[in-house]
């Protein structure tokens, strides 16, 4: 008798029932290579390939035009762009799928070539000494501009339309992106975040400006539709430190978190190594768990293996795998076989090579 996998399983998460607990991690493709860098019949096929995943979360959709920091990504912020989410999201349901848009705001991991000369925004002028993948390659970013009241008031209201048009576009639900060193994760950081104002300082104010774009999307959508992403110890990475307050913010967070009825909490464990890293947590999933009573998804560097342990020892709810699902569309079936894994390639996962390595990968059979 085949022993059932944790994974396989199916969960109830709010008013949705996910038919296994395989998420599709959001992952930038690069591919919406037009004038309105709107979804096309690519993405409609790439993301219908994957259908049957539990649930799949889109790569990041920038909320407006000052959001974008990365070439050739798609937006939610345009008719064209809602036009084109829609068509991918009437596949994904016709295939039984479950989708969510992740909604994105890069902050000031842009660059002024996206922006016509003009500074991406921040919570402060602090470069992050990183890198900007724009339109001419890979660019230094720069320090850019300190966020005025009316540019966080604006940017909020950017969320909600966004959010706004996700549901026009026939989105099951959607996730806010305050992770990896983009706009809320700078808030949140003492390092990127030096205001003097009610959105600095103390951590109830450093997380301010995430709970009213969290407020505000929920006139939207219904809370238990809308999921949240945090990378609690990514340390050393578009210029996010980890010191003493970091772990107790985001620990601030997750439980203030239990007040709200969310979909979930996306987590992802360290991408480097912060064993040594004063103040970090290594082990993500073992540490907030406890904090959190609802739905919890982990990330980051998950194997069948691992992804059943995490489930079967009750750390997390779900997991989310990105490069194994970008190498097999047919991930679930192919951990039910325990069949092999095709390997992925690299040198195709943000270039504009059309269905190479993106829609070309085989099924198992």
């Amino acid at each position: 008798m085949t022993k059932i996998q944790p994974l396989l399983t199916p969960y109830k998460m709010g008013d949705l029932l996910l038919k296994n607990r395989l998420v599709i991690a959001p992952m930038t493709r690069s591919r919406c290579n037009n004038k309105e860098n709107a979804p096309t019949d690519l993405q409609v096929k790439y993301y219908t390939q994957r259908a049957t995943a539990g649930l799949i979360i889109t790569e990041g959709s920038q909320v407006s035009k000052r959001a974008v920091g990365y070439v050739n990504t798609p937006g939610i912020y345009s008719k064209p762009q809602t036009k084109g989410w829609k068509n991918v999201t009437e596949a994904v349901h016709k295939k039984g799928g479950e989708i969510f848009i992740q909604l994105w705001h890069v902050g000031r991991v842009s660059h002024p070539d996206f922006h016509n000369g003009a500074l991406p925004f921040a919570p402060s002028a602090i470069n992050p000494n990183s890198k900007s993948f724009t339109p001419k390659g890979f660019k230094d970013t720069v320090t850019p501009k300190e966020m005025t009241l009316d540019d966080i008031k604006t940017t909020v209201e950017e969320f909600k339309k966004a959010a706004i048009n996700a549901k026009d576009a026939g989105f099951d639900g959607l996730e806010i992106h305050s992770s990896n060193g983009y706009l809320f994760h700078q808030f949140f950081n003492k390092c990127s975040n030096q205001r003097k104002d009610e959105y600095g300082g103390n951590i109830e104010n450093r997380t301010r400006f995430f709970f009213e774009v969290l407020d505000e999307i929920s006139k939207v959508f219904p809370q238990n539709r809308i999921g949240v992403r945090f990378n609690p110890s990514m340390h050393n990475m578009h210029g996010i430190y980890v010191d003493k307050e970091t772990i107790p913010l985001f620990e601030y967070v997750i439980k203030k978190l239990n007040n709200y009825n969310i979909a979930y909490i996306h987590l992802s464990e360290p991408f480097t190594d912060v064993s040594k890293v004063p103040f970090a947590i290594q082990n993500i999933a073992e540490h907030f768990r406890p904090l959190y009573n609802g739905t919890v998804i982990i990330n980051s560097n998950f194997n069948q293996e691992k992804g059943n342990k995490v489930i079967k020892e009750g750390l997390a709810d779900l997991v989310a795998y990105g490069k194994l699902f970008i190498s097999n569309p047919d991930l679930a079936e192919r951990f039910e076989k325990n069949a092999p894994l095709a390997n992925w390639d690299v040198d195709t996962f943000y270039s504009d090579t059309g269905e190479k390595g993106y829609t070309d990968y085989p099924f198992y059979s």
